[in-house]
């Protein structure tokens, strides 16, 4: 699949906002304690993917009522689904200077995740920080694709090959809505 920036330049996908809020201070201190044991931007790049996916618990799994947007509240509550964790990473890694952007995929309802452009590489590869847990095996990797879920076409699922800059509004929307999780659940878009 062809992944298609929806902004043309890149810059878009190093952008701070007030959801992907990479100058916030706990997502710079983040940033200064990741690089300090990366030799190099591939280097931070895995650690922060993983530091997303391995301690950050996707709220469904753990139980978790709380519902968090922004990704400085996603590092402090320690708690997120797939489009939180998703902007956790994207500020970590474009606080970094890499190019983030966020994308999606349809099941039953919309799976969030990101796309990083490496330097040096000449496409963007898609992670999935979703978190791991039986039957899910997502990992860092630009070769090929390792994503916590591979879309069934036969099933009317898809891989939406739009790159986004920001949050898609419908995915903000029912994140800002939600009163807790259980309410989230019950308003999670089926569809971009």
């Amino acid at each position: 699949m062809e992944l298609i920036q929806n902004t043309p330049e890149t810059s878009a996908y190093l952008a701070a906002d007030e959801v992907i809020d990479h100058e916030h201070p706990r997502v710079r201190a983040l940033v200064a304690t990741l690089s300090a044991d990366a030799p190099d931007v591939y280097a931070y790049a895995k650690a922060a993917f993983a530091f997303v996916r391995d301690t950050i618990p996707h709220s469904q799994d753990a139980g978790d009522p709380h519902v968090t947007w922004r990704a400085s509240d996603v590092l402090a509550q320690r708690t997120g689904i797939c489009y939180a964790k998703a902007h956790a990473l994207a500020a970590l890694l474009r606080a970094a200077g890499i190019p983030t952007a966020l994308c999606y995929q349809k099941f039953e309802v919309v799976h969030g995740l990101v796309a990083v452009k490496l330097p040096g590489e000449d496409r963007w590869a898609r992670q999935d920080p979703r978190g791991n847990k039986p039957g899910v095996d997502a990992q860092f990797r630009l070769d090929r694709e390792q994503l916590a879920f591979t879309v069934r076409p036969e099933f009317n699922e898809v891989d939406y090959p739009v790159l986004f800059a920001e949050p898609h509004p419908a995915v903000l929307q029912c994140l800002r809505e939600a009163v807790d999780r259980p309410h989230l659940w019950q308003t999670l878009p089926t569809d971009l």
